[in-house]
């Protein structure tokens, strides 16, 4: 059975969620660090993990398997899901590939160098009205195409 994997702690889309994972009958797990209030599903479970650096990243990797969904900004968390077969998309709706995952990982670097010399002040834009309809239509058809390969 395809399964939902969220990490949790910051994302902005758990509602939209819960939602597009009860349409297809998906069970979602919502990892994070800290127990939070999730939305009500039949089939929403909430993984709270211990507070070491990357637990939940950790976690979400050792669970999740081909054909499930992940949803992460966490591009290096984003590489290990996609090592394992998972689908991995991120809260705008924008998907990770094994093709663009090099070069995510690299603009991550090179923009961590950027801040630490002090060349880029600012973060990534604002999350917008747009990018939660951008991110649930780009999860209805992530959840058709997995649950299509996943009874292949």
């Amino acid at each position: 059975m395809v399964q939902i994997f969220v990490d949790a702690d910051a994302c902005p889309v758990k509602d939209e969620t819960v939602r597009v994972a009860m349409r297809h009958k998906l069970a979602v797990q919502m990892v994070s660090n800290n127990w939070m209030r999730l939305p009500d599903g039949p089939d929403v479970h909430q993984v709270v993990v211990s507070d070491g650096f990357d637990a939940a990243d950790d976690w979400i990797v050792e669970h999740c398997a081909a054909h499930d969904i992940v949803i992460t900004s966490d591009i290096p968390l984003a590489a290990r899901c996609l090592e394992r077969g998972a689908y991995v998309i991120d809260p705008k709706g924008e998907p990770f590939s094994p093709s663009s995952i090099g070069s995510a990982l690299a603009m991550r670097d090179l923009n961590a160098h950027l801040r630490d010399i002090g060349e880029i002040t600012g973060g990534a834009r604002p999350f917008a009205p747009r990018d939660r309809s951008n991110f649930l239509g780009a999860l209805e058809n992530l959840a058709r195409r997995a649950r299509r390969a996943a009874e292949a």
